[in-house]
């Protein structure tokens, strides 16, 4: 047998495990969950924990030195439905759906969209920090900036969807994502604003230049729009475009679906955040970028704002965005200041520090009581609690399995 069919008879055998537990009546009640918590409509609180190859233990575990597929392409769908299966073993809420996706060959890629290249300078040790050198060092080089327009390789995505399907396409479907390239993170402009002007240089700019803050704040806003707006003319947008950094449901949206031909951005959910801006003012955040946001996020039809950004004293300014429907409250941010301003106006996204949690030893105790103070700062609101950002398990994936067991005996001690 050669390789290549090695690796195809790999991710068989991993496709059916998956599909297995898609189909387990739970992912139903999840997604009535989802869409009922979306939607403001008490349930309890939901459980998420997510992660991904940013994180120094998923490289260590689901790396490619611990995949058995030999080629790239089968590499890198071996790793997805390895990590899918993980996911279940996990126990939280999040939904196991019926499919496989792949991304399209869309033009651009993430964090080099702006016509220029940021520099990342090496790392010191694994996982730890580095430094960007912006490439918009004075106020001539914003010249240098080009948007990339929204632009699939049809070729190459017909063949990579081809091959996908030719290996599991009798087992799950394969859903292809023409989601455009600014999206999700290099759609809020704060990402992409830090990396192209620096972070401490753009807190200086919004005092020492801010007519040229704005010309060029306009410019990403523009380009953001046309480029958005070049792929829903496309038909590139379907109901698996959603992003909101959790399970993209609500009852006032169509649930997501493999392949469900053209949609519009209103149809489906949006993400933004700022997290370059948690030391900004709320004034200053308001001016220098929330107004130039709004005009992007209010074509979609919900929206989910922050990431790991401390948003306590912003909670007011986050309204003016009409369709605003869930904020995040980071390990950073007050946890019942946060509750109080939010109300039951917002489904909450709380993320407790994973630290805490899971990286720093393991202190039941410790967990519960934490969990137990953050349930009771939000009684009576719409809740989800996101372990996010997990950078180490210290060598004990299982810790993921026994918070969620712990947090949720814990919800059913205290939430009432």
């Amino acid at each position: 047998m050669t390789e290549t069919n090695n690796d195809v008879k790999v991710l068989r055998e991993l496709a059916k495990q998956y599909a297995e537990i898609a189909s387990k009546p739970v992912q139903e009640e999840r997604r009535r969950l989802w869409a009922a918590h979306f939607s403001l409509k008490p349930t309890r609180p939901l459980v998420l924990t997510t992660y991904g190859m940013w994180n120094v233990w998923c490289r260590e575990v689901f790396g490619d030195g611990q995949m058995a597929c030999r080629d790239a392409f089968c590499r890198n769908y071996e790793r997805t439905l390895r990590r899918l299966i993980f996911q279940d073993e996990v126990g939280d809420d999040s939904i196991a759906e019926p499919w496989i996706g792949m991304s399209a060959r869309v033009k651009g890629q993430w964090g080099q969209l702006w016509g220029v290249k940021s520099e990342l300078s090496d790392k010191p040790i694994e996982g730890g920090a580095a430094h960007f050198d912006p490439p918009i060092k004075d106020w001539k080089d914003p010249d240098k900036l080009r948007a990339t327009p929204h632009e699939v390789d049809e070729k190459e995505t017909a063949a990579n969807a081809s091959r996908l399907r030719d290996a599991l396409g009798d087992i799950l479907t394969v859903d292809v994502v023409r989601t455009p390239c600014y999206s999700d993170f290099m759609a809020d402009i704060s990402t992409s604003l830090a990396r192209l002007r620096g972070l401490e240089q753009i807190m200086m700019d919004m005092y020492d230049f801010p007519q040229e803050m704005h010309r060029l704040l306009a410019f990403m806003r523009d380009s953001i729009l046309a480029n958005n707006r070049q792929a829903e003319q496309a038909g590139h947008y379907s109901l698996t475009s959603s992003q909101n950094q959790a399970m993209p449901y609500s009852e006032q949206l169509e649930r997501p679906a493999a392949n469900s031909g053209p949609r519009k951005r209103k149809d489906i959910w949006g993400f933004c955040a700022a997290q370059e801006y948690t030391l900004v003012s709320p004034a200053f955040h308001e001016e220098f970028l929330l107004n130039y946001q709004i005009p992007i996020y209010e074509h979609f039809g919900l929206v989910h704002y922050g990431c790991c950004e401390d948003l306590t004293k912003k909670i007011d300014m986050l309204r003016k965005m009409k369709n605003l429907r869930s904020i995040a409250v980071t390990p950073v941010a007050n946890v019942r200041k946060c509750a109080e301003q939010i109300g039951r106006d917002f489904a909450i996204s709380w993320r407790p520090n994973p630290t805490d949690m899971v990286c720093a030893a393991w202190d039941e105790a410790r967990v519960r009581r934490i969990i137990r103070e953050g349930l009771e700062a939000c009684r009576g609101q719409f809740l989800h609690l996101h372990l996010k950002d997990i950078e180490t398990v210290q060598g004990d994936t299982g810790r993921l399995a026994r918070w969620t067991k712990i947090v949720r005996q814990t919800i059913d001690e205290y939430w009432r």
